[in-house]
């Protein structure tokens, strides 16, 4: 490896989607993009963080047979470059003297050149990765035939978090002329912009260019965005890659007096807000659908909004020819809802059926008459049409092999204005993380706009009438969700509030809305929390999401009074000041 200085390098960037315990497959991929690269004329391949493993690999990584298969299969791709060709820095997990860590491996000329582990382990949001991960120790650059390359490994160039290894620092101050960093960075609303800041605050503090990778794909709730790209030392963006898709693209650089130098970088716009979001739900189920090996789907079409865009989500991700939508109508369920859902598949062309859940309503009621003699009707009763329907909805799924797709959004899951073991059946839900007005949004937004790759038609596929009617969940006559809920433009901007930036009750109050309202919402948002935690899986599109983001108790008493947070008395804590002292009473 200590060839003479070259002044030209061809990085080819591997923004590819990996399948978690796919290691295999993985390997393969890897290979692919090593060959195009090579008919590229690049010198060395990147892929993203663990990308043999796929990311992230949660407590699988703890598997000592797992570990060993990883290994050996690095070594097996080692071996393959014997023969000429690109390096290949690739991501795995790696033990080493009984502590496992989340690694990168050049391998070169037959051998693994060369190992750097990550420093900064993540523990916040998403990620735990503390929990299975030993940090590495402070890493050099990696001497690439005569270019000293650092590669500090996603969370390392997060330094702002305070109590973290200064990676970026550490690699400048020995010598590196050019750093790649391997990313698996989940996508969520206008995560690219930070990423972009982020990178450029570590290239203005160290002048050294920067090579963002980030892998693409869906992991269970996590979605990955790509949107790989290039900065210069003087911060100039160098290239950009397409967001949500899979590509390997080489890039070129040339060493001058000033550094290192990107000459023929390609700068891809990138789908940001609405058309974000929806690539983000589209790209999720996709992905879950086909790496778990579902033939396709089946959802129940009410003629509402929520079902009508996760039918439009489910046929651009997967073709009209593995959706299958059902009406479940019941007395109340309205000709419009009827009419309604009948231009949807209309619109997207996918097999639809009608199935009528009277006599299995009025089943369970005769069957439950003798136990409930006495007794008025009320939600009850309501709540034995959704399990209706759920129960033939999984009746589908086990005869036809084919995944229930639940579609409530988070407005409803936030508040619990949803059937456990009814509408909340599925194995997926594609909008769980987006709000009623944020569900409204996106119909509307694909109406006019199909993303690059999807795979349904064009034009309007939600109806003017479904975005236009009040939301009703026709469980009784004349319902609407306003008989029971604030007005969603309203709880959407209180739940926003409660749940992404965990304000008080009194701040939020005092930025003008109604107590009352307030207080309802949170003791609502409270009382649910164990209906969240049997809610299907489903797309991460917020800052904070209901499950791996946010980890509250069942069994929790606090609320929120709403009255102003107290100051802390500080007299009260004796020496304050100091940072630790011995017990002394």
């Amino acid at each position: 490896m200590n060839a003479r200085p070259t002044d030209r390098l061809a990085i080819a960037i591997g923004q590819l989607n990996p399948t978690v315990g796919d290691i295999a497959g993985n390997a393969e991929k890897a290979r692919r993009a090593r060959a195009e690269a090579a008919r590229s004329g690049a010198d060395i391949v990147a892929l993203p963080e663990l990308f043999l493993s796929g990311y992230p690999p949660e407590d699988l990584v703890l598997k000592p047979a797992f570990q060993a298969a990883c290994r050996a299969k690095v070594e097996e791709l080692a071996r393959e470059t014997a023969g000429g060709g690109p390096a290949l820095l690739i991501g795995t997990p790696w033990l080493e003297e009984r502590k496992l860590y989340n690694a990168y491996c050049l391998l070169d000329r037959g051998v693994i050149a060369a190992v750097r582990r990550k420093v900064n382990l993540p523990n916040y949001g998403v990620f735990d990765e503390r929990r299975v991960f030993a940090p590495g120790p402070p890493p050099g650059p990696v001497n690439f035939r005569g270019v000293r390359v650092g590669i500090p490994i996603c969370e390392d160039i997060w330094t702002e978090w305070g109590d973290y290894e200064d990676v970026v620092e550490c690699l400048a101050e020995t010598g590196a002329e050019l750093m790649i960093v391997p990313n698996g960075s989940p996508y969520w609303r206008d995560k690219e912009d930070v990423r972009l800041n982020l990178a450029v605050a570590r290239v203005t503090e160290s002048g050294v260019p920067l090579i963002y990778i980030n892998q693409v794909g869906g992991q269970d709730e996590l979605v990955f965005d790509g949107a790989s790209f290039g900065l210069h030392a003087d911060r100039a963006l160098a290239f950009q890659l397409p967001a949500f898709r899979e590509v390997v693209s080489t890039v070129r650089w040339e060493r001058s007096g000033n550094g290192w130098r990107c000459v023929d970088g390609v700068i891809v716009p990138v789908e940001e807000g609405d058309e974000a979001d929806y690539f983000a739900c589209m790209l999720g189920l996709r992905d879950y659908v086909n790496k778990n090996g579902f033939k396709g789907v089946v959802l129940g079409l009410s003629g509402g909004v929520d079902s009508a865009l996760v039918a439009a989500v489910a046929v651009d991700a997967l073709g009209a020819d593995r959706v299958r939508c059902v009406m479940l109508p019941y007395r109340y369920t309205s000709q419009q809802s009827l009419d309604d859902a009948a231009r949807v598949v209309e619109a997207l062309g996918v097999k639809y059926d009608v199935v009528a859940i009277e006599s299995a309503v009025l089943g369970l009621e005769k069957a439950l008459a003798p136990v409930f003699a006495g007794q008025p009707r009320d939600v009850t009763e309501e709540n034995l049409q959704a399990r209706a329907r759920g129960t033939m909805l999984m009746a589908m799924s086990n005869k036809f092999g084919l995944m229930v797709v639940t579609t409530g959004n988070k407005s409803e899951m936030s508040v619990g204005y949803a059937t456990l073991y009814g509408d909340m059946n599925g194995g997926f839900n594609p909008i769980k993380d987006l709000y009623k007005t944020e569900v409204y949004r996106l119909a509307r937004l694909r109406n006019g706009w199909k993303p690059a790759g999807a795979l349904g038609p064009d034009g309007p596929v939600v109806p003017d009438n479904i975005l236009t009617r009040a939301p009703t969940a026709e469980l009784r006559e004349n319902q609407t969700d306003q008989d029971t809920l604030p007005p969603y433009d309203v709880l959407d901007q209180i739940l926003e509030r409660l749940v992404e930036r965990e304000e008080p009750i009194a701040k939020i109050v005092a930025d003008g809305f109604d107590r009352e309202t307030v207080m309802k919402v949170e003791r609502m948002l409270n009382l649910a929390e164990y209906k969240r935690r049997q809610a299907a899986p489903g797309v991460k599109v917020t800052l904070k999401n209901f499950g791996r983001d946010r980890r509250y108790p069942i069994v929790n008493r606090f609320r929120d009074s709403g009255a102003p947070l107290p100051e802390p008395d500080r007299s009260l804590v004796k020496n304050a000041a100091a940072k630790s002292e011995a017990y002394d009473f």
